[in-house]
């Protein structure tokens, strides 16, 4: 049985981007980029945007900022400070490496029960 290719950047943006109704256009006026360049990322020939425009992306699609950094390649913009306020985040990062995405998930939910639990107790 073949693997599935994971979707490059350019190629979801474009699917995605068609499926809501955008017009290359019209799109790179909302993400504040020149057709050329909007095209010639769905195409391959050039890097994935920025975060900031990353983020106006997955916002003008209603989908994942998470997911679309993580397609971009690319980090949100607090992250550097979340890892570096407090030395337990990178040992965290280093634990979770590998986990199969139920397995993130199952964590993600458990670290906000203990959040909600922490605001009992204070």
């Amino acid at each position: 049985m073949a693997k599935k290719k994971k979707q490059t950047f350019g190629e979801r943006l474009r699917e995605a981007r068609v499926a809501k109704g955008y017009s290359l256009r019209k799109f790179s006026i909302e993400v504040d980029v020149s057709p050329t360049y909007l095209s010639q990322v769905e195409q391959g020939k050039v890097a994935p945007p920025t975060a900031d425009r990353v983020e106006r992306i997955a916002a003008l699609l209603e989908e994942s900022v998470d997911e679309w950094m993580a397609l971009a390649d690319r980090l949100p913009d607090e992250l550097p400070d979340i890892i570096h306020g407090d030395p337990g985040v990178p040992d965290l990062l280093r634990a979770v490496k590998g986990m199969s995405p139920e397995q993130i998930k199952r964590l993600r939910e458990a670290a906000d029960e203990i959040r909600e639990d922490k605001g009992k107790y204070k």
